[in-house]
């Protein structure tokens, strides 16, 4: 008896960590459109933080959208390439951003629920949607622009990109705009090789603390970011 109780979890356990299919995002009231919101870069040095915003068809063409997870379990040509996909097939998205400037002025919360609300604002004006599901604990409420507009109603889902797929596709493109986004900086910007900014993509690693503890800061570095705060910005 224990040993097929035991099994009976494995089962559960294994189906609870499946591949999540497209019906596991559509809430009962399938009258309703849900955009899946995340966001990517929130513990960087450098940069921006990003968000992207969602809405999926209830079917896809193909199979491709079983590929659909968490874009940190995603290689970066596997994100490039459902990044595109996610976009042909969506029925909106939309991507934005809050600058290193207003993470140092209004601090990091308050700047990824500013990036959440762009990315949902470009979205809902090519697509109006009835409900929002929120990787996360923290979100304000999103009030769509127009004056009769009332509050879109939503849901904060704890690690909601391994549960809903929108928002797992919604970490997809925050993603893949982000990897873009380090590329650029970097190609534009040879002193951030210094920081190894083209590896570590902002994130605090060893040769990232070297480089500030040695150069001080650039001027694309957070200033009251975790140990940014106590250098300078270099010259």
């Amino acid at each position: 008896m224990i040993l097929l109780f035991t099994f009976y979890k494995y089962i559960k356990y294994k189906e609870s960590n499946a591949l999540m299919t497209y019906k596991e995002y559509i809430l009962p009231d399938k009258n309703k459109l849900v955009a899946g919101v995340d966001e990517v870069a929130r513990g960087t040095f450098i940069g921006p933080v990003i968000s992207a915003c969602v809405v999926l068809p209830a079917e896809f063409p193909d199979e491709n959208y079983k590929k659909i997870k968490d874009s940190k379990k995603l290689s970066e040509k596997k994100r490039e390439f459902l990044a595109n996909y996610i976009k042909e097939n969506c029925i909106t998205y939309g991507i934005g951003e809050a600058t290193s400037k207003e993470i140092d002025d209004i601090n990091i919360l308050n700047a990824t629920i500013k990036a959440m609300h762009r990315a949902i604002d470009i979205a809902y004006k090519k697509i109006n949607f009835d409900y929002l599901v929120i990787d996360g604990p923290n979100f304000k409420p999103y009030i769509p622009p127009g004056y009769d507009n009332d509050i879109i109603e939503y849901e904060c889902v704890p690690k909601g990109d391994s549960k809903y797929l929108s928002i797992a596709a919604a970490s997809i493109l925050a993603k893949d705009y982000h990897t873009k986004y380090i590329k650029d900086l970097v190609a534009n910007n040879n002193k951030l090789l210094l920081y190894d900014i083209q590896k570590n993509k902002g994130y605090g690693t060893k040769k990232h603390h070297e480089a500030i503890f040695e150069h001080g800061l650039t001027d694309f570095h957070r200033k009251t970011f975790g140990i940014c705060r106590n250098y300078s910005t270099l010259e």
